[in-house]
């Protein structure tokens, strides 16, 4: 017997929170962040991670009964402030599962983007329209959830259907 909630995490200050399980009504949220001056000298907003409200959606479920999957991060030194950007989030994300005690695992995009999107869907902007629309097939009712796709959970949807 798999776990009973999967979360999936689209990584990224840009990216959603999916859950999924068995006897557990779907939800998706919006990565919960802040905006603050960076630690730079030079005025410099930085975007991060809302721990607090990134642990209030974990707690609603019975951390034994979750298994987290976390998307790894996009690491492209020619888009070196967001690499930096997704990999600090991705740590913090971390930090706060390790704390809780829930289970994790990471999972390439591309592994469930093999099993959840059509076969032939090449680049970024076809795959968040895919994304979107498979998503929308599967979860109706987040239909006017304002975002370019649906990773977050189709990751949980991944992580569910293959009892991770």
């Amino acid at each position: 017997m798999g776990h009973k909630v999967y979360i999936g995490i689209d990584n990224g200050t840009t990216g959603t929170i999916g859950i999924v399980g068995n006897g557990v009504e779907p939800q998706i949220y919006h990565t919960p962040i802040k905006k603050e001056q960076d630690y730079t000298k030079a005025k410099k907003n930085v975007t991060r991670l809302d721990c607090i409200a990134f642990k209030e959606i974990l707690d609603k479920y019975n951390h034994n009964d979750i298994c987290v999957l976390m998307e790894r991060p996009m690491i492209n030194p020619t888009r070196w402030t967001a690499s930096m950007s997704a990999i600090r989030c991705w740590e913090a994300m971390l930090i706060m599962v390790e704390i809780l005690g829930i289970s994790h695992q990471f999972i390439d995009s591309k592994e469930w983007q093999r099993e959840m999107l059509p076969k032939g869907v090449k680049g970024s902007e076809e795959q968040k329209k895919a994304s979107l629309d498979i998503g929308n097939r599967l979860f109706p009712q987040f239909f006017d959830f304002k975002q370019k796709d649906r990773d977050g959970i189709l990751i949980a949807e991944y992580a569910r259907r293959n009892n991770k």
